[in-house]
């Protein structure tokens, strides 16, 4: 069943990265979807969904041209704001990026919140941390930093598939250990969940995927609570695990 995207945003939040992680498993994702090193900096008790809203920065070097429409005046409400940068300014190891401005701050977060947005994610730096705090807007970064984004990178892409690299190099199959990736991909309109447990994304290219993900995630969550309610009387984890989640 076709569901609407915004009352898959709902059913989403009402789930942790966690719980969406284990339904992309049992439907074969290696990673559960998991966008690595990300640090809730802002209202972190928050639960969020939403799909994602693209934004390329890169640096001012780069061959293509600036953007000139500001990209935080037409973000859509119920989105998830996610910048990056290109694989070239990304890093397999902390500081994850080559890029040491930060490419958010606390005015941005002020206008996404106005617009509706759910939440930012940003694949680098961002700053003015106590404003994102007073405003209860949740923000993910990599790290954190003072300067503004202008003297070092520009925008040149805005709902454009972001690549990031995850620093993880896993084998796509037991019988070809030379097919390795270590970049996902996020685009336009994925479904984005977080918390303070981190980032997962579930790609929104196809709706019976997102279906079936949608409707096993509920079943998933209440046998693990069976599971939790079995091992607190004593029963041994695995047992009651291969019961429970049996019966999905």
């Amino acid at each position: 069943m076709t569901r609407p995207t915004a009352q898959i945003v709902s059913l989403l939040a009402k789930y942790t990265p966690c719980d969406v992680s284990d339904a992309l498993v049992n439907f074969g994702s290696k990673t559960g979807g998991y966008i690595p090193n990300l640090v809730l900096r802002s209202a972190t008790s928050s639960q969020v969904a939403g799909t994602a809203y693209t934004v390329l920065y890169a640096p001012k070097s780069d061959p293509r041209p600036a953007v000139k429409q500001s990209y935080i005046d037409e973000i859509p409400e119920n989105s998830v704001l996610v910048i990056s940068l290109p694989l070239s300014c990304q890093r397999a190891s902390a500081p994850y990026v080559t890029v040491n401005n930060a490419l958010y701050g606390g005015l941005m977060s002020t206008r996404a919140q106005y617009r509706g947005a759910n939440g930012s994610v940003v694949l680098g730096r961002i700053r003015d941390l106590d404003e994102h705090e007073e405003l209860g807007y949740p923000v993910w970064s990599y790290g954190v930093g003072s300067t503004a984004p202008g003297p070092v990178a520009k925008v040149v892409g805005i709902n454009v598939p972001l690549e990031v690299q995850t620093g993880e190099e896993l084998a796509t199959d037991e019988t070809n250990n030379d097919d390795q990736s270590n970049v996902v991909t996020i685009n336009p309109g994925d479904f984005v969940v977080g918390d303070k447990n981190g980032l997962v994304v579930l790609p929104a290219s196809s709706s019976e995927f997102v279906s079936q993900v949608v409707e096993y995630i509920p079943k998933r969550v209440e046998a693990d609570k069976h599971v939790s309610e079995d091992i607190k009387r004593g029963k041994g984890a695995a047992e009651s695990q291969k019961f429970w989640r049996s019966k999905i």
